[in-house]
């Protein structure tokens, strides 16, 4: 196909469908077609190197016939087939080019157009590789820091709608523990804002978790306290005090803060701390 004939073709089309690097692109593409036909035609009529006739000049391919097809010996160790329909179809460029996509994604922090970046490719996100900050703001985080921070469960990373793109790595503090699943930052955020509606409600139900979380290490702590005294009241405890003297307690008081009983003896003054059921 020659170029004058390519040119038509791109004229054919009106100027506001096309821009004009659309057009260059498709007479590049019409181009590469061509040469692809003529190097097919070409291979048909390689020099052999081992046939020369007695005036010096090259011969061109046997023909030769291979289980009923005839074959062209290229003398290069290979034969091609002969397909003289192959060759006219290829050199017959359609009238009419593929459908071109014409609206190529806005970059949504510079606003221009792109063609392919990384963050489209991984995360589906419209910034261009210019933009990407990924120290910043397109930064990663993995998925328990993520449900950590975020208060989020797996379902609201897998089964919610759409779910959350991620890539995986190796574990960096033991290579044989699972791979790790890393998540665009700005992508859980907003997943956070979807689940929580607002960041105060986020705020607000961590800040309830972790009074709740204290609230239990502090009733734990005591319980470990009132062990702890009863084991030293009883190691102080003199079995033959009790065989010589019956103890006669006072009035019981009741201590709020670590919710025990205590009474003492109105003879020796034994003080005795206790717990009720």
């Amino acid at each position: 196909m020659s170029t004058e004939k390519v040119n038509n073709e791109c004229e054919s089309i009106k100027d506001t469908e096309l821009s004009p690097e659309m057009k260059q692109e498709l007479k590049d593409r019409a181009e590469r077609n061509r040469q692809k036909a003529l190097l097919l035609k070409k291979s048909k009529v390689v020099v052999h190197p081992y046939n020369k006739e007695e005036n010096n000049e090259s011969s061109t391919g046997r023909a030769i016939k291979v289980q009923g097809k005839r074959v062209v010996d290229s003398g290069g160790g290979f034969l091609i087939e002969e397909n003289d329909e192959l060759e006219n179809e290829m050199l017959n460029i359609v009238t009419q080019p593929a459908p071109i996509i014409s609206a190529l994604p806005i970059c949504d922090e510079c606003s221009k157009e792109f063609k392919d970046s990384y963050l489209l490719q991984t995360f589906n996100l419209q910034v261009c590789d210019l933009c990407r900050d990924s120290e910043g703001k397109h930064s990663l985080i993995t998925k328990s820091e993520a449900k950590q921070e975020y208060l989020l469960r797996d379902y609201d990373f897998d089964k919610r709608e759409p779910a959350l793109k991620y890539i995986t790595r190796k574990n960096p503090h033991n290579p044989h523990w699972g791979e790790m699943k890393l998540y665009l930052h700005l992508q859980v955020e907003e997943r956070a804002l979807e689940v929580w509606g607002t960041e105060d409600n986020l705020l607000n139900e961590k800040l309830k978790r972790e009074v709740k979380r204290e609230e239990t290490k502090m009733k734990n702590f005591n319980k470990k306290i009132k062990r702890l005294r009863m084991q030293v009241r009883s190691s102080l405890y003199n079995k033959s005090t009790k065989a010589d003297h019956v103890h006669e307690f006072g009035e019981e008081t009741y201590n709020e803060d670590d919710d025990t009983y205590s009474h003492t003896c109105l003879s020796c003054g034994y003080d005795e701390t206790f717990e009720k059921m």
